[in-house]
């Protein structure tokens, strides 16, 4: 396999590939597990870390030091035992180790001993121990670390017989270390537990919006689902939302586009169809005599590529145009000039100089010359205003028509929802439609012109 990196080409073996597969066979496939394993991995190695340096350092250590301890006390014994000769020296020097010594020898004359060595206990404790006597006494001996679980035998061969000493078990073996493997222990399960239930809540929150979107996918509408979770799911839910009714609103209004084609469609034509029919179907024609006729027909033809133009107009709708940063000030005087030549009248522009605006270009002007032809047709001058309102930008536009009632607003936004007899009603539809699709929004309100001020907002 050939990998190119930086212009140059690379080998890749066969054994990479392979151990790539073996580690994605291991690795759990559920975000789940994934995450859990995220959490609990580096976890698993600080805790053993932690153990190794505990067990490896300070245990070996202080169990090193008990042991030299408790073995030098035991070479003190057998160097008194054999300078001491009557037996009553023996036995008061035996007192004295167990009273102060804590150690209780026991002496057994002519014994001998049937096992060497010594019983293995968890920690370093026998080994130790054994360590210390091997390298003090010269003699062989026995430790019994499970005869009694308070104290630890330790039989030593002597030539003429045992010599056993019992040492508390306290002065030799780390009780610490249950406690510590149980708390490590303990914590990674406790830990383990805790993010297992709050790693679940967060996949239980991916989870639903998966199925929200499979469900969505499949054309079945369930509604916006609540955002839970993480900000970044709960951001992703918000957003979901939002396509979900910008897609549902787009098929609506496109439906609707289709049923206003043949709507309107089949007035012109059926003037067209008659015009036809009262043709004269035979003898000579004077074009005097149909004059009047074809005119009709043309002007009908006219009225049906105004709507069709409006259809395709609001049918594209954003289109595939890219965004760009435009100067707002220099892009409205654009539109305003254009508007002039057609008899719009523009009393003010007051926006603000180097104002830059992200946005669709043609898109935005077929908005704007849109609201400046609705106020043409109303015969009503037109005023714009821009300002800068936190993040967005606001554009007024203000004029002193006869306005729009509030209880028709939200109609006249709707496709083919028109106030007059001419005209499709899709003006404001398409106007609204392409500053949503900015990611702004279209309103309606009194002007104090008198007439139908039009906020459109832009996100910067």
């Amino acid at each position: 396999m050939r990998k190119r990196v930086f212009g140059r080409l690379f080998f890749v073996p066969n054994q990479t590939r392979s151990m790539e597969k073996s580690i994605r066979r291991v690795l759990p496939r559920s975000f789940l597990g994934r995450s859990l394993l995220i959490v609990l991995f580096p976890l698993l190695i600080t805790q053993g870390i932690a153990l190794d340096l505990f067990y490896g350092n300070f245990l070996q250590v202080v169990s090193r030091r008990l042991s030299d301890s408790v073995t030098s006390e035991i070479v003190i014994s057998l160097n008194a035992l054999e300078r001491l000769k009557q037996p009553e020296d023996k036995q008061w020097f035996v007192e004295q180790a167990r009273q102060n010594l804590q150690l209780v020898e026991t002496w057994h004359g002519g014994a001998r001993l049937r096992r060497f060595g010594s019983t293995h206990v968890l920690g370093p404790m026998d080994d130790d121990l054994a360590r210390a006597l091997r390298s003090a006494i010269s003699y062989p001996f026995f430790v019994n670390w499970r005869q009694n679980p308070r104290t630890v035998k330790i039989s030593i061969q002597l030539p003429d017989g045992v010599l056993d000493v019992d040492a508390p078990r306290k002065r030799l073996d780390m009780g610490q270390l249950w406690l510590f493997v149980g708390w490590t222990l303990g914590s990674t399960v406790l830990l383990s537990v805790i993010a297992s239930l709050f790693m679940r809540q967060q996949v239980k929150a991916i989870r639903l919006l998966a199925r929200a979107a499979e469900q969505f996918g499949l054309g079945r509408d369930i509604g916006p689902i609540r955002p839970v979770g993480a900000q970044e799911v709960r951001k992703a839910a918000v957003a979901f939302n939002r396509m979900q009714e910008r897609i549902f609103r787009f098929v609506s209004q496109r439906m609707g586009v289709l049923a206003g084609v043949s709507h309107d469609l089949r007035t012109p034509l059926t003037r067209l169809r008659l015009s036809l029919a009262m043709l004269p179907q035979s003898g000579t024609l004077q074009a005097e005599d149909i004059s009047q006729d074809v005119e009709d027909m043309v002007g009908d033809v006219v009225e049906m590529e105004h709507m069709i133009e409006s259809y395709l107009a609001f049918a594209r709708g954003e289109g595939a145009e890219t965004v760009t940063e435009v100067e707002l000030r220099a892009f409205l005087e654009d539109v305003v000039t254009a508007a002039r030549r057609t008899g719009v009248r523009v009393n003010a522009i007051d926006v603000p100089t180097d104002l830059k605006v992200p946005m669709r270009p043609d898109a935005m002007r077929r908005t704007f010359a849109n609201l400046l032809d609705n106020a043409r047709r109303h015969d009503a001058c037109v005023s714009l205003k821009a300002y800068l309102a936190g993040r967005n930008i606001c554009v007024l536009v203000d004029d002193d028509g006869p306005g729009i009632k509030p209880e028709r607003r939200a109609l006249v936004l709707r496709a083919f929802e028109s106030g007059r007899s001419s005209g499709t009603g899709l003006g404001l539809t398409i106007a609204r439609d392409i500053a949503r699709a900015h990611g702004g929004e279209l309103t309606l309100e009194d002007s104090p012109l008198g007439g139908l001020r039009v906020r459109v907002i832009l996100p910067l």
